[in-house]
């Protein structure tokens, strides 16, 4: 193990920490008005979580269902959220989405096309028409495809294998950000005159998630926080209803939504089509959260399979059909020796995504520190309690396009300070010590620690004293995380895994405080001491951060949509599922 006291130094008008499709299509807005920019990616270029979004991206194109206008989907986000989403954020969002799509084709993203050579639509859950654009099933692979092919033409400068610690904020203002290249070992910093978080969420907290071990460990909502921004909604994490359970190294990863966008049908162990107690109407494509807690129900009432899993079935469409429009399920199934077009998937309940994040103000995409951005995943607003399916691709363009045009906007107006040798050198030595640990847990182990202990008391079902009893255990845990076992360098798995804990810890602890202040079921929050939604609780829950290090939680109302929004929400449009059968 080697430490280095002297970092690299990097200096930049922009820096962007994530290089998904949120980070990468700020970099592209940049480039475009002549803004320098530098994209930091913790992986190799192209190789982020957009790619597992597997589905489609919504807008309100009418491709197929001409009658659809962007204050329906608009509607559609809202009341999926729970009425607890940013308005602006969501109109926004639904109106700008149509020339994101077009954008998208333009740079050569190969949208699925109808007959007539329109870009096709599918049915996603809780959407009043087929409004989710798709390429097969893996939009996700698509969109970052075409955003890097975009970025690389553009000359967009990238670092891969690239780690961020800390944020740099000097007299209120963003000024750049430590971390270190772990490829290199050696730290670097980052002098920047605005910086762009957009480095997604915080599902990798939970046991069985979706996303891969060492990623969306909550980065972007912790260094956020530690820099003095609020977060927002934390208590609001969407389980997904189809994960898959086997093989054990695949738990949790994504069975799309596409599956039952094409019709897949979800069946217990006792051959009943379940959903039709749950959803009469909606079947399979009610909102996510009904559809999770719909399959958790029949597992925990033992009509779920050995594995604990219910099955979903798209064998009775034409076999050629679900290739061609589910072609990765079916390879990915056919790995294990599972013949998609002739059996059923096991499926269980997965943490998915965050709804919960960073607050910004959804016109700029600015933090309440000067300087300070972030985008996508990350931020809270646009999802409210619950994520209408197809929203998050087209969050991440939309507002990428929203924060670097208001960055370029504004850029040569701001007096930016420099960045304090001093506070880096505190943040080097910081990571030397960490690097040095020689406690007795490994970073490992105290991690499996936390997801269990985040699983079982802030999972899909949560009550008083499993929060409070969460909250407990965290704490105990946090001082085992004193003692931590490291000795490694910066290079190394274990070093990464160390500091993935620092802002983990942070996050999980919002999520819980979160979770106990709200009082209610609303969305993906469902509590069993509180089955019922609360009328007076369509507020956001903010955890404020105190400046020492504390945590307040604080409550405001949400906003109102706009009346156009407010007329396309009693005009009460609604998903007519049997169109599938």
């Amino acid at each position: 193990m080697s430490t280095v006291s002297n970092p690299e130094t990097v200096s930049t008008s922009v820096l962007i920490i994530g290089a998904g499709g949120a980070g990468l299509r700020t970099s592209i807005e940049l480039a475009e008005q002549g803004v320098d920019c530098l994209v930091l990616g913790k992986r190799a270029h192209g190789d982020a979580h957009t790619i597992w979004a597997a589905g489609g991206i919504n807008a309100s194109l009418g491709s197929l269902d001409p009658e659809d206008r962007w204050e329906i989907h608009a509607a559609d986000t809202l009341d999926e959220g729970h009425f607890v989403n940013d308005p602006t954020a969501v109109e926004t969002l639904c109106k700008r989405a149509p020339d994101r799509i077009r954008e998208l084709a333009e740079w050569g993203m190969d949208f699925d096309r109808t007959d007539e050579g329109k870009i096709n639509q599918r049915y996603f859950g809780a959407q009043s028409f087929r409004r989710t654009c798709f390429v097969g099933d893996r939009t996700g692979q698509a969109l970052m495809d075409t955003l890097v092919q975009k970025a690389m033409d553009l000359e967009v400068p990238y670092r891969e294998n690239l780690y961020i610690t800390d944020l740099m904020v000097e007299g209120g203002q963003a000024a750049g950000a430590v971390g270190f290249d772990m490829d290199a070992g050696r730290p670097v910093a980052f002098d920047a005159d605005a910086v762009v978080i957009a480095a997604g969420g915080h599902t990798s907290l939970y046991r069985r998630s979706s996303s891969r071990t060492d990623e969306n460990t909550g980065d972007a909502q912790a260094l956020a926080f530690n820099a003095g921004v609020p977060l927002r909604d934390m208590e609001f994490v969407q389980f997904h209803p189809t994960g898959k359970v086997k093989p054990e190294a695949e738990a949790g990863h994504l069975v799309t939504e596409a599956v039952r966008g094409e019709g897949g049908r979800l069946y217990n162990t006792e051959g009943e089509r379940f959903m039709e107690r749950y959803s009469p109407t909606q079947m399979e494509l009610d909102a996510r959260d009904v559809v999770a807690r719909a399959n958790e129900q029949e597992i925990r009432e033992g009509r779920g399979t050995e594995d604990d899993a219910v099955l979903l079935d798209i064998s009775h469409r034409d076999d050629d059909y679900i290739h061609d429009r589910l072609p990765r399920m079916v390879e990915e199934f056919a790995e294990h020796g599972i013949d998609i077009t002739e059996e059923p998937m096991e499926v269980a309940p997965t943490a998915h995504y965050a709804m919960g994040g960073i607050e910004v103000d959804f016109e700029t995409a600015q933090t309440q520190v000067d300087g300070l951005y972030a985008v996508g995943e990350c931020t809270a607003g646009v999802h409210g309690a619950n994520r209408l399916g197809g929203n998050s691709l087209i969050e991440t363009v939309v507002f990428g396009q929203v924060a670097g045009n208001h960055i370029a906007e504004t850029l040569g107006s701001r007096t930016s300070p420099s960045l304090s040798d001093a506070a880096v050198r505190d943040h080097v030595a910081t990571q030397d010590t960490l690097a040095a640990a020689e406690g007795g847990h490994t970073p490992a182990e105290i991690m499996d620690r936390l997801r269990d202990l985040m699983w079982q008391h802030a999972g899909i079902l949560r009550d008083e004293d499993g929060l409070l009893n969460g909250l407990g255990k965290l704490q105990r845990l946090r001082a085992d995380a004193e003692d931590l076992q490291v000795q490694a360098d910066r290079t190394s798995r274990r070093y990464e895994r160390a500091q993935n804990l620092r802002f983990m810890f942070t996050t999980a602890e919002t999520i819980l405080r979160g979770a106990l202040e709200r009082k209610e079921s609303r969305g993906a929050h469902a509590r069993t001491d509180y089955e019922a939604k609360d009328p007076d609780l369509r507020k956001n829950i903010r955890s404020l951060p105190t400046g020492d290090g504390g945590m307040e939680i604080g409550m405001e109302a949400a906003g109102r949509p706009s009346r156009r929004v407010q007329q396309a929400v009693d005009e009460d449009h609604e998903l007519d599922y049997h169109h599938l059968e």
